[in-house]
């Protein structure tokens, strides 16, 4: 869920929820007092008019007891005056919040309530001035707020009396205080609830992304990149954890490669170390050689200054080795790309590099095969570099068994023009042949004049290869040879 829409649902669940379920409690809870109300007073209909005043609910609590006396004074009036009925309707009026006064023959016969005689005159109505009084009452306020009901009856010796029952407007009912207070702690601990979900809700859903984000910053700041975060989800937090989980893949990548770059960098050092050394020892060698007079003929001399040139010369090849690959690793050479015939320009090519061949006992032979002439578009410099480097290496790791056989073979093959360089040599091992194109690596491990190098020599072949947007791969048989295959997109 999007960060806006829990913003929008946490106003609903701060505002709205709280609200409808403080209602559907209060009502819940209104019902449950109600049916109290109801069962302990013996009354019907209790609303929330009972809520807004509590005089009518204190008013009808009475009206059970009131309707019973009065049906007494109809037909039994001397009953009124009987201590112990007046003692047992007391009784009931206790339960009900309320108090009786019994006036007879002018004289307060019975009391239960609390009120001084001079009060109750005060109080209770007239009388003589008054007709019986039911539900709701007489209200009284001031200083003895009641509710009075009263009830005149007249006994068989014709005296008369009137019966009150009072009710204090002072209290609250039971049933509605309680309601009150469950109430108020009922709003209260959906208040809490609904906070506490949220507050979890909010931390589980905000807190929490933020605190594995700040994590992953700390990992990265520390450069532990070996961590992985959750991503699941699809709010803002979780696509802004995707984003540092592919920044952190991307420097975990780009702190590998330069680890092994670096190693490469110290191999490299090493290698640059040991082919440039064995040159430069060789020279020393046979400059001392010279210098002592052990070439003491003109035949040894220019013997010791051929071996002299050829060294430097392997030097100076390496030297430029180096510099070209690393302007081909920095993208810093500028091609000069031809429309090229493939025909034309490998009969030049093949044919300088025979002479050379030749003089080393190698075998090269060239068979342009398609039926018409094609054309690429290429440097001619550089991929002639790269025929170059390609049969420098069969003649390096040719076998000393046999005669050295180079086959050169170009194919038609629709789109593309496929480039075949096949030898005799004695072949590239299987676990090596995936990595021959690496920078650095080299399939002998042990170095010496002959196979020395920096083990970059087919990494330039394979950049060139890749910039003129073609393809190069590698066969090989152990023992048999080596076949590498060169595609170059065709010009139609």
């Amino acid at each position: 869920m999007k960060l806006k829409n829990k913003l929008k649902l946490a106003f609903v669940i701060m505002t709205v929820l709280p609200v409808l379920l403080t209602g559907v409690a209060i009502f819940v809870l209104f019902q449950i007092q109600a049916s109290k109300f109801e069962e302990t007073y013996g009354t019907t209909g209790f609303s929330l008019n009972h809520l807004y005043s509590s005089n009518f609910a204190l008013s009808e609590i009475t009206d059970g007891i009131y309707n019973g006396i009065k049906a007494t004074a109809k037909d039994n009036p001397n009953l009124l005056v009987n201590p112990d009925y007046q003692e047992g309707i007391s009784i009931q009026l206790k339960d009900r919040l309320s108090t009786m006064v019994i006036v007879y023959t002018g004289q307060v016969i019975y009391t239960s309530s609390e009120y001084s005689g001079a009060e109750l005159t005060e109080i209770l109505p007239d009388p003589e001035r008054t007709s019986d009084y039911g539900s709701p009452g007489i209200y009284r306020d001031g200083s003895f707020p009641e509710i009075i009901k009263m009830i005149h009856f007249t006994t068989t010796d014709g005296r008369t009396g009137c019966v009150y029952i009072l009710t204090s407007l002072k209290q609250v009912i039971p049933q509605m205080k309680n309601f009150m207070v469950e109430a108020v702690i009922l709003v209260l601990a959906i208040l809490l609830i609904t906070s506490a979900t949220l507050d979890y809700w909010i931390y589980m859903s905000v807190v929490k992304p933020l605190e594995r984000l700040r994590i992953a910053a700390q990992n990265i700041r520390d450069g532990n990149l070996d961590f992985d975060m959750n991503t699941r989800g699809k709010d803002e937090f979780s696509d802004l954890s995707r984003d540092f989980e592919e920044m952190r893949k991307q420097l975990k990548t780009s702190t590998d490669q330069r680890l092994k770059d670096d190693a490469e960098e110290k191999e490299l050092i090493r290698n640059i170390s040991h082919d440039l050394k064995t040159p430069l020892t060789a020279i020393r060698g046979y400059i001392e050689g010279l210098r002592d007079g052990v070439a003491n003929t003109p035949e040894k001399q220019q013997k010791y200054i051929q071996t002299i040139y050829n060294k430097s010369d392997d030097m100076n090849n390496l030297i430029n080795e180096l510099t070209l690959f690393s302007k081909l690793d920095t993208n810093r050479i500028p091609y000069e790309f031809h429309r090229l015939s493939v025909k034309d320009y490998f009969e030049d090519c093949i044919a300088e590099i025979g002479l050379d061949l030749d003089s080393q006992d190698i075998r090269l032979e060239y068979n342009y095969h398609p039926d018409e002439e094609v054309f690429v578009t290429a440097d001619p410099e550089q991929l002639k570099r790269v025929i170059n480097n390609i049969i420098s290496n069969s003649v390096k790791y040719r076998d000393p068994n046999r005669k050295g056989v180079i086959l050169v073979d170009i194919y038609d093959e629709g789109e593309y023009v496929h480039i075949r360089i096949r030898d005799n040599g004695k072949g590239i091992a299987t676990a090596d042949l995936s990595k021959i194109f690496d920078r650095f690596y080299r399939t002998e491990r042990s170095r010496n004049s002959q196979t020395g190098g920096s083990g970059i020599g087919l990494a330039i072949v394979r950049k060139i290869i890749l910039d003129h947007k073609g393809k190069i791969w590698a066969e090989s048989v152990e023992g048999e040879g080596t076949t590498m295959h060169i595609n170059l997109k065709k010009l139609s």
